[in-house]
């Protein structure tokens, strides 16, 4: 089968491998269809590793890396809720989906309406992330948010919290993202440094989404900004796992931190499925880069370079 392989920082070569054997137990294998690059993807392409020896750094040069949210169609099966020819989205996880055969966890996947484009199915899964982070800040209704990041994360973070009751969200991103975040649903957006508006912002909102990661300038910048008996999601994926955090001040604002990764993935595939049914403005408006996967490379780059009226860069499989 063919498969894609990171040669050196910022450049895939194409690359022939063997077909995945039958899956194990709970496994199923999937033809991958669609892929969406997200940002915690893109260290790794510039060839960063992690200092924790995880998977994703011994996956480096991998065939498929480094890729994990994508839509396939089922080929073989040893997990009792899919069926060979069901349509999935979800995660391949050895996040290797730059390929045309990936074998995944089936508790990680879940069946898609049809009707659904696989390049506008993808999104259901860093949907159900979001969704996933909401659920855990609790009752939202009429307080101040700020989403520190307006990239294709920090959209869905402003949707979902408008939807679920937020009084005034205020969006923050060093690209000019006005037009998109005011069409997702932000009150206002600020074209700036995080840093920056953070010394200078008048309002303190009540809770506070992290979605840029990678450093923890952008976290400390977050906490002091937060309203005294606030939250924080901290959502961004970080470079370092230890990492300088003024406490200090976190204790004294009587602040909750809350950060995780997404558990029960197939019950929140679905709950991105139906929220994608009942808001379809989502359907047209945040996949706005659709290329093919010879154009891989510039997939990547595009993704790493976005411009305002960018959304998320998906990669349509042959």
């Amino acid at each position: 089968m063919w498969a894609y392989r990171l040669a050196g920082p910022g450049r895939f070569e194409r690359c022939s491998v063997p077909e995945p054997a039958a899956p194990s137990r709970g496994q199923v294998v999937l033809r991958v269809t669609a892929g969406g690059i997200c940002g915690s993807d893109l260290d790794f392409f510039l060839g960063a590793t992690t200092p924790e020896g995880t998977l994703k750094e011994s996956m480096f040069g991998e065939p498929g890396f480094p890729l994990h949210e994508v839509t396939g169609e089922v080929v073989a099966t040893a997990h009792p809720a899919h069926a060979v020819g069901d349509q999935v989205v979800g995660w391949a996880a050895r996040a290797d989906g730059v390929a045309e055969f990936v074998t995944t966890d089936g508790d990680e996947v879940a069946a898609y309406r049809s009707g659904l484009s696989p390049e506008t199915a993808v999104l259901l899964q860093p949907l159900a992330c979001v969704l996933y982070a909401v659920g855990t800040l609790g009752d939202l209704s009429g307080q101040d948010v700020a989403v520190l990041g307006l990239g294709p994360i920090g959209l869905l973070f402003t949707h979902v919290l408008r939807s679920r009751g937020a009084r005034r969200i205020i969006g923050v991103d060093r690209v000019n993202r006005s037009a998109m975040g005011l069409r997702f649903g932000a009150d206002e957006v600020v074209w700036s440094s995080v840093d920056r508006w953070a010394r200078d912002a008048v309002l303190q909102p009540q809770v506070v989404v992290e979605c840029i990661g990678h450093q923890a300038g952008t976290l400390n910048d977050a906490i002091r900004v937060t309203a005294s008996a606030g939250q924080i999601y901290y959502f961004g994926i970080v470079d370092e796992a230890a990492q300088t955090v003024n406490l200090r001040q976190a204790q004294r604002k009587n602040l909750t931190l809350r950060t995780g990764i997404t558990l029960q993935r197939r019950r929140m595939l679905a709950e991105a499925d139906a929220y994608l049914a009942e808001h379809p403005e989502l359907q047209t408006g945040y996949v706005t880069d659709v290329l093919h996967a010879v154009e891989i490379e510039t997939a990547f780059r595009r993704a790493l370079n976005p411009t305002p009226e960018q959304g998320k860069v998906v990669v349509r499989m042959p």
